[in-house]
């Protein structure tokens, strides 16, 4: 997995296209990444299924729950059926501009 630090988040890339594997990896090393805001970066997948994202539902619950961000970015997935727990964005812009926001409605007290 490749780790690269923004100045509000951090970004993760899978460097196998193991979906569940990473989310394995992700929930056992949980405590490496609770204090950041995450972004998966999933763009080079266009084979990245809904159930696989489904995968990441309880992390991504147990991040947020936490106060941080967690953001997948992929741009070719359907939104249609996926839980609306679950945060997507087409680019890595558009996922940091949504971490964002968030960090601002956290400041607001939202």
């Amino acid at each position: 997995m490749k780790i690269t630090h923004k100045d509000s988040y951090i970004i993760l890339t899978p460097e196998k296209e193991d979906t569940e594997e990473f989310v394995k990896y992700l929930t056992k090393n949980y405590s490496d990444f609770k204090k950041d805001n995450i972004v998966i970066d999933f763009i080079k997948y266009d084979t990245l299924s809904q159930q696989e994202l489904v995968l990441f539902l309880e992390v991504s619950n147990m991040h947020r729950s936490q106060k941080r961000s967690f953001v997948i970015v992929n741009d070719s997935i359907n939104l249609e059926g996926i839980p609306e727990e679950l945060i997507l964005a087409p680019t890595l812009l558009e996922a940091g501009d949504i971490i964002g926001m968030e960090e601002l409605e956290r400041e607001l007290g939202f």
